[in-house]
């Protein structure tokens, strides 16, 4: 069965109390684009943000970028109400602060199908605060439960974590790589995209670009975004480069000649590979051709 990938190799926060910036985001090339209803928002102008951001959801014209919609954490006095507007205008998914328990996700879900929310809308997990970075596995294990049935991805609050914490954004975030880490594979042990988190230095073209390259060998998926400029090396980092899905190909289609149906593993190029190694090619292959498709 082919493999079905959508790239969140880019996903973009907007401010959802500038229209401008709303109405610029269906032309920039992100993969995602996240429609902030939280920190981007001051509290005196929040009902008019929900308003614009769940008009500009509805109204769509963002082609084939995935939106989301953050939400404000359910405890505020906002939450609940960003989450009924959220069910109203149907993004692709809502981003959910503050999130530290399965019950967390549990509780949402149960709120939107009281909302009465089409199935289709995902959940994001914020995985932000010391107790979701201290057990993330127990957040992605809701997945298997009926009520977490729609959590889809983490999203990593590294600028959150810092604060609750007091560990310090350093560069090469040593401090906080066991969380990171950890974060990794407890979402990808339940089929969880997991988005690294911001890098909030626009002037540091050079330490962006290596904290994507750090993102891309902890196995994250994408890389959530402050700001357009930093679309294109996100969208570079996290993109399989031209060898490697050429070899990925090759190691495909080895596996799939009938001489090998039998065989475990193979030496293709120097190299002995096992049919794991086909299966993370498979992967390779399908993502490259997903970030094609969402090119053309």
């Amino acid at each position: 069965m082919p493999m079905t990938i959508r790239p969140r190799r880019s996903v973009l926060y907007m401010p959802g109390s500038n229209a401008r910036a709303i109405e610029k985001a269906r032309t920039l090339p992100a993969d995602a684009i996240i429609l902030d209803l939280e920190d981007s928002v001051a509290p005196d102008a929040k009902a008019a943000a929900r308003a614009q951001v769940a008009e500009a959801v509805k109204a769509g014209g963002f082609g084939g970028r995935e939106v989301i919609l953050r939400i404000n954490a359910m405890s505020t006095p906002w939450g609940e109400d960003d989450l009924a507007a959220a069910a109203a205008a149907a993004p692709d998914a809502i981003l959910v602060p503050k999130v530290s328990t399965a019950e967390d996700v549990f509780a949402v879900d149960r709120a939107l199908t009281e909302f009465g929310a089409a199935r289709s809308i995902a959940l994001w997990a914020m995985i932000e605060t010391p107790r979701a970075a201290l057990d993330p596995l127990a957040v992605a294990a809701a997945r298997r439960a009926p009520e977490g049935a729609r959590l889809a991805a983490f999203v990593l609050g590294t600028n959150d974590l810092s604060k609750d914490t007091r560990v310090r954004l350093v560069p090469g975030r040593a401090p906080m790589l066991h969380w990171l880490a950890d974060a990794v594979a407890a979402g990808h042990a339940f089929g969880l995209d997991v988005i690294d988190g911001v890098y909030n230095r626009l002037d540091d073209a050079e330490g962006f670009a290596a904290e994507c390259q750090q993102g891309v060998e902890l196995g994250m998926d994408g890389k959530t975004l402050i700001h357009p400029n930093q679309i294109e090396a996100a969208n570079r980092a996290f993109s399989p480069d031209p060898a490697e899905v050429a070899f990925a190909r090759t190691l495909v289609d080895a596996f799939a000649l009938p001489e090998n149906a039998g065989k475990g593993a193979l030496s293709l190029g120097g190299r002995m590979v096992e049919r794991l190694h086909a299966e993370m090619a498979a992967r390779t292959v399908a993502l490259a051709e997903a970030i094609a498709a969402r090119s053309a």
